[in-house]
Protein backbone atom coordinates (compact mmCIF):
# COMPACT_ATOMS: atom_id res chain seq x y z
CA UNK A 1 0.00 0.00 0.00
CA UNK A 2 2.18 2.09 0.59
CA UNK A 3 4.61 1.59 -2.66
CA UNK A 4 0.92 2.28 -4.14
CA UNK A 5 0.76 5.32 -2.48
CA UNK A 6 4.25 6.65 -3.50
CA UNK A 7 3.27 5.27 -7.25
CA UNK A 8 5.07 7.94 -9.30
CA UNK A 9 7.67 9.19 -6.49
CA UNK A 10 9.56 6.05 -5.76
CA UNK A 11 10.21 3.24 -7.76
CA UNK A 12 10.74 0.14 -6.41
CA UNK A 13 12.34 -2.77 -7.67
CA UNK A 14 11.62 -5.65 -5.37
CA UNK A 15 13.66 -8.46 -4.36
CA UNK A 16 12.76 -11.68 -1.91
CA UNK A 17 15.56 -12.79 0.77
CA UNK A 18 14.82 -16.58 1.68
CA UNK A 19 14.33 -16.30 5.97
CA UNK A 20 12.67 -18.95 7.34
CA UNK A 21 10.73 -18.69 11.29
CA UNK A 22 11.48 -22.08 11.80
CA UNK A 23 14.65 -24.35 9.12
CA UNK A 24 13.95 -27.35 11.53
CA UNK A 25 10.40 -28.07 11.37
CA UNK A 26 9.46 -31.15 9.83
CA UNK A 27 7.26 -31.01 6.83
CA UNK A 28 3.79 -31.63 8.45
CA UNK A 29 4.29 -28.65 10.74
CA UNK A 30 3.12 -27.75 14.41
CA UNK A 31 0.31 -26.83 15.98
CA UNK A 32 0.75 -22.95 15.67
CA UNK A 33 -0.30 -22.10 19.78
CA UNK A 34 1.98 -25.01 20.92
CA UNK A 35 5.06 -23.96 18.62
CA UNK A 36 4.70 -20.31 20.03
CA UNK A 37 4.08 -20.84 23.58
CA UNK A 38 7.43 -22.81 23.48
CA UNK A 39 9.17 -20.57 21.40
CA UNK A 40 8.09 -17.77 23.31
CA UNK A 41 6.99 -18.55 26.55
CA UNK A 42 3.51 -16.85 26.76
CA UNK A 43 0.42 -18.26 27.85
CA UNK A 44 -2.63 -19.18 25.67
CA UNK A 45 -4.42 -16.31 26.99
CA UNK A 46 -1.42 -13.99 25.85
CA UNK A 47 -0.80 -16.43 22.41
CA UNK A 48 -4.89 -15.59 21.48
CA UNK A 49 -4.92 -12.04 22.24
CA UNK A 50 -1.35 -11.12 19.95
CA UNK A 51 -2.98 -13.38 17.18
CA UNK A 52 -6.07 -11.42 17.56
CA UNK A 53 -4.54 -8.29 17.24
CA UNK A 54 -2.38 -9.29 14.38
CA UNK A 55 -5.50 -10.95 12.34
CA UNK A 56 -6.89 -7.22 13.38
CA UNK A 57 -4.23 -5.36 11.28
CA UNK A 58 -3.97 -7.53 8.71
CA UNK A 59 -7.85 -7.18 8.07
CA UNK A 60 -7.74 -3.63 8.27
CA UNK A 61 -4.93 -3.96 4.66
CA UNK A 62 -6.87 -6.53 3.43
CA UNK A 63 -5.27 -9.93 4.76
CA UNK A 64 -7.80 -12.05 5.96
CA UNK A 65 -6.69 -14.39 8.64
CA UNK A 66 -8.45 -17.82 8.72
CA UNK A 67 -9.15 -18.97 12.05
CA UNK A 68 -8.56 -22.67 10.95
CA UNK A 69 -5.16 -21.73 10.57
CA UNK A 70 -3.55 -23.81 13.31
CA UNK A 71 -0.32 -25.17 12.21
CA UNK A 72 2.78 -23.59 11.39
CA UNK A 73 5.01 -24.69 8.70
CA UNK A 74 8.89 -25.00 7.22
CA UNK A 75 8.82 -22.97 4.23
CA UNK A 76 12.51 -23.67 2.80
CA UNK A 77 10.62 -25.08 -0.04
CA UNK A 78 8.62 -21.67 -0.79
CA UNK A 79 11.88 -20.13 -0.81
CA UNK A 80 13.79 -22.17 -3.35
CA UNK A 81 10.68 -21.57 -5.90
CA UNK A 82 11.30 -17.83 -4.56
CA UNK A 83 14.72 -18.20 -5.34
CA UNK A 84 14.41 -19.51 -8.51
CA UNK A 85 12.02 -16.80 -9.77
CA UNK A 86 14.33 -13.70 -8.67
CA UNK A 87 17.49 -16.00 -10.69
CA UNK A 88 15.59 -16.01 -13.65
CA UNK A 89 15.34 -12.26 -12.94
CA UNK A 90 11.22 -12.15 -12.21
CA UNK A 91 11.12 -9.86 -9.60
CA UNK A 92 7.76 -9.07 -10.14
CA UNK A 93 6.47 -13.02 -10.21
CA UNK A 94 8.53 -12.75 -7.14
CA UNK A 95 6.01 -10.74 -5.63
CA UNK A 96 2.71 -11.95 -6.78
CA UNK A 97 3.85 -15.48 -5.84
CA UNK A 98 4.82 -14.10 -2.12
CA UNK A 99 1.49 -12.76 -2.16
CA UNK A 100 -0.44 -15.60 -3.09
CA UNK A 101 1.77 -17.93 -0.46
CA UNK A 102 0.75 -15.40 1.75
CA UNK A 103 -3.21 -15.94 0.91
CA UNK A 104 -2.83 -19.34 0.64
CA UNK A 105 -1.03 -19.67 4.06
CA UNK A 106 -2.98 -16.93 5.55
CA UNK A 107 -5.68 -17.07 4.58
CA UNK A 108 -6.99 -20.64 3.06
CA UNK A 109 -5.08 -22.34 6.06
CA UNK A 110 -2.68 -24.59 3.77
CA UNK A 111 0.36 -26.03 4.27
CA UNK A 112 3.39 -23.75 2.05
CA UNK A 113 5.50 -26.99 2.64
CA UNK A 114 3.40 -29.17 0.48
CA UNK A 115 4.81 -29.24 -2.86
CA UNK A 116 0.86 -29.38 -4.46
CA UNK A 117 -0.01 -26.28 -2.61
CA UNK A 118 3.20 -24.93 -4.08
CA UNK A 119 2.77 -25.88 -7.89
CA UNK A 120 -0.83 -24.88 -7.60
CA UNK A 121 0.58 -21.64 -7.10
CA UNK A 122 2.95 -21.57 -9.86
CA UNK A 123 0.11 -23.22 -11.94
CA UNK A 124 -2.51 -20.10 -10.88
CA UNK A 125 0.38 -17.61 -11.92
CA UNK A 126 0.96 -18.56 -15.74
CA UNK A 127 4.60 -19.98 -14.23
CA UNK A 128 6.72 -22.62 -15.63
CA UNK A 129 4.87 -25.32 -13.55
CA UNK A 130 7.19 -28.06 -15.09
CA UNK A 131 10.55 -26.43 -13.75
CA UNK A 132 9.37 -25.40 -10.73
CA UNK A 133 8.51 -29.07 -10.07
CA UNK A 134 12.36 -29.83 -11.03
CA UNK A 135 13.16 -27.71 -8.36
CA UNK A 136 11.06 -29.21 -5.50
CA UNK A 137 11.85 -32.56 -6.50
CA UNK A 138 15.73 -31.85 -6.24
CA UNK A 139 18.03 -30.18 -4.63
CA UNK A 140 18.00 -27.56 -6.63
CA UNK A 141 18.72 -23.90 -5.03
CA UNK A 142 19.17 -25.00 -1.70
CA UNK A 143 23.12 -24.35 -0.68
CA UNK A 144 21.88 -20.54 -2.60
CA UNK A 145 18.82 -20.26 -0.29
CA UNK A 146 21.07 -21.46 2.67
CA UNK A 147 23.70 -19.42 1.64
CA UNK A 148 21.67 -15.96 1.58
CA UNK A 149 19.75 -16.98 4.94
CA UNK A 150 23.23 -16.86 6.74
CA UNK A 151 24.37 -13.79 5.13
CA UNK A 152 21.03 -12.03 6.40
CA UNK A 153 21.12 -13.84 9.55
CA UNK A 154 24.97 -12.54 9.55
CA UNK A 155 23.54 -8.66 9.16
CA UNK A 156 21.39 -8.77 12.28
CA UNK A 157 17.88 -10.28 10.53
CA UNK A 158 16.49 -11.92 13.25
CA UNK A 159 12.83 -11.99 12.57
CA UNK A 160 9.95 -10.94 9.73
CA UNK A 161 8.88 -8.79 8.07
CA UNK A 162 12.58 -7.13 7.55
CA UNK A 163 12.85 -4.59 4.86
CA UNK A 164 15.78 -3.84 3.59
CA UNK A 165 15.40 -0.69 1.40
CA UNK A 166 18.56 0.25 -1.23
CA UNK A 167 21.00 -2.41 1.05
CA UNK A 168 21.33 -0.51 3.70
CA UNK A 169 18.17 1.23 5.28
CA UNK A 170 16.36 -1.90 7.63
CA UNK A 171 12.33 -1.33 8.19
CA UNK A 172 11.34 -4.10 11.23
CA UNK A 173 8.25 -5.53 12.26
CA UNK A 174 4.75 -5.14 11.12
CA UNK A 175 4.40 -1.91 10.76
CA UNK A 176 1.78 0.88 9.49
CA UNK A 177 1.41 1.26 6.05
CA UNK A 178 2.75 4.94 7.08
CA UNK A 179 5.49 4.24 8.94
CA UNK A 180 6.65 2.38 5.19
CA UNK A 181 5.59 5.28 3.37
CA UNK A 182 7.59 7.93 5.68
CA UNK A 183 10.71 5.99 5.32
CA UNK A 184 10.48 5.24 1.53
CA UNK A 185 10.03 9.50 1.17
CA UNK A 186 13.50 10.07 3.59
CA UNK A 187 15.17 7.29 1.67
CA UNK A 188 13.95 8.53 -1.76
CA UNK A 189 14.96 12.52 -0.70
CA UNK A 190 18.25 11.30 0.41
CA UNK A 191 18.65 9.97 -3.08
CA UNK A 192 18.38 13.06 -4.84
Amino acid sequence: QAAGRLAGQVVLDWHFQPFELNPGMGPDGEDLFQHLAAKYGATPGQLRQTHEAIAARGAALGLVFSPQRTRIYNTFDAHRLLHWLGEEGRGGLQLAFKQALFKSYFTAAENPADPAVLLRQVAQLGLDEARARVVLESDEYAGAVRQRQAFYQAQGIHSVPAVIVNGRHLIQGGQPVEAFEQALRQIAAQQV
